[in-house]
């Protein structure tokens, strides 16, 4: 699978949209980075790394499950992700020209050359990166 990061937030747009408690991603850093962030700007309860079997007697694999967030009558709280740099067309934005998401209602999340970080972290340290996807 070429992308990644798509699969992982095609995976939990799925999960949501069909109210499920939680999901599982195939573990690497920058996915464990990008739950750290969703999980501190509130779209997500929270996450925990877990070995599932493999498949026909394969070596166990590790998953990042992520416990999904609803409000009190079972509306979204994490109502859409879009990706937005992918492996054919790369976007990377200056330390202060990346636009708000959702007119500032929305999170941008970045990898610069400081670590993975949402795009009002970055403007606040001014350094610029790839932004790698939008969350509303």
């Amino acid at each position: 699978m070429p992308d990644q990061i798509a699969d992982m937030l095609s995976r939990i747009r799925n999960a949501t949209s069909v109210r499920q408690a939680r999901v599982d991603v195939p573990a690497s850093r920058l996915k464990l980075e990008i739950s750290r962030i969703l999980q501190s700007e509130g779209y997500v309860q929270g996450f925990k790394v877990v070995e599932v079997p493999g498949r026909r007697g394969t070596q166990p694999r590790k998953m990042i499950r992520i416990a999904l967030k609803y409000g009190p009558r079972g509306q979204r709280v994490l109502s859409g992700l879009e990706r937005v740099s992918r492996p054919g067309r790369r976007v990377y934005f200056a330390r202060d020209k990346a636009p708000p998401v959702l007119a500032g209602l929305g999170t941008s999340i970045l990898t610069t050359a400081r670590g993975v970080m949402t795009g009002r972290d970055a403007a606040k340290v001014g350094v610029g990166g790839e932004v790698l996807c939008n969350v509303w």
